[in-house]
C-alpha cells in the first residue's frame, strides 16, 4: 500500500510537470498576480488531475476505448476551447489584475479557468492514463474504494505540491519585472496557449 501511495504522489508531480496550456496559465497568473493566484490556478489543474485519476483507476480500459474511438472530435473540441482561452489571455490586462488579484471573485475565476482548460485538454487525461499504466495502478483487479482512496489523495497531494512550489518560485521573480514586462508576458503566454489549441485542432483534423 505504501508503495502505491508513493507511486501516486509521483504520478501527481509528473502529470503536472509537462509544459502545456495549464503550466503557461499558472506562469501568467503567478507573474501578474502573485503566489496565491498562481497556486489557486494550479489547484484548478489539481482538481482535474484528481478527476482523471479516478477515471483511470475505475474505468481505465473503458475510457481508453472511448478516447480512441472519439480522438479526432475530442482533439478538435478541446483545441478550440484552449485556443479561445488563449485569446482571452492575450487580451488580459495585468495592470488591472494587480489591483483585483486578492478578491475572492478573481481567485474563483482563475480556479475555474484552470479547470475548464484542463478538462478541454485531451493531452492531460492521456498523460494520466499513461502514468497509471506505467506504474501498474488501475489495471489489475476490480478496485476497492478503501484501497484507492489513499492513492487518489496522493495524486492530488503530488500535484498540489508541484503547483505550490512552481507558483512560489515564479512569484519571487515577479518583483524583478516591470509593468511593461508583465504586459508582454501576458501577450506571449496567451499566444503560446493559442498555438497549442490550434495544434490540437490540427492534429484532430489531420
Amino acid at each position: 500500500m505504501f508503495l502505491s501511495i508513493l507511486k501516486a504522489f509521483i504520478i501527481g508531480i509528473c502529470a503536472s510537470a509537462p509544459i502545456g496550456p495549464i503550466a503557461i496559465l499558472v506562469i501568467q497568473k503567478s507573474l501578474s498576480k502573485g503566489h496565491k493566484a498562481g497556486f489557486i490556478t494550479g489547484m484548478g489543474a489539481c482538481i482535474v488531475d484528481t478527476f482523471f485519476s479516478i477515471i483511470a483507476i475505475f474505468f481505465l480500459a473503458m475510457a481508453q476505448e472511448f478516447l480512441n474511438e472519439n480522438k479526432e472530435l475530442i482533439l478538435v473540441g478541446g483545441g478550440l476551447v484552449v485556443a479561445v482561452i488563449g485569446v482571452f489571455m492575450t487580451k488580459a490586462d495585468p495592470f488591472r489584475k494587480l489591483k483585483s488579484s486578492s478578491g475572492p471573485t478573481a481567485m474563483m475565476k482563475d480556479f475555474l479557468q484552470a479547470i475548464v482548460m484542463g478538462l478541454s485538454n485531451p493531452g492531460a487525461i492521456l498523460v494520466i492514463f499513461a502514468l497509471f499504466a506505467f506504474f501498474g495502478i488501475g489495471n489489475s483487479q476490480e478496485p476497492h474504494l478503501w484501497k484507492v482512496t489513499p492513492v487518489i489523495i496522493s495524486v492530488s497531494l503530488g500535484a498540489a505540491t508541484y503547483w505550490f512550489l512552481v507558483s512560489w518560485l515564479l512569484s519571487h521573480f515577479r518583483k524583478k519585472f516591470r509593468m511593461s514586462s508583465l504586459l508582454l508576458i501576458s501577450r506571449i503566454t496567451g499566444a503560446a496557449v493559442i498555438i497549442i489549441g490550434i495544434a490540437l485542432v490540427g492534429e484532430g483534423l489531420y
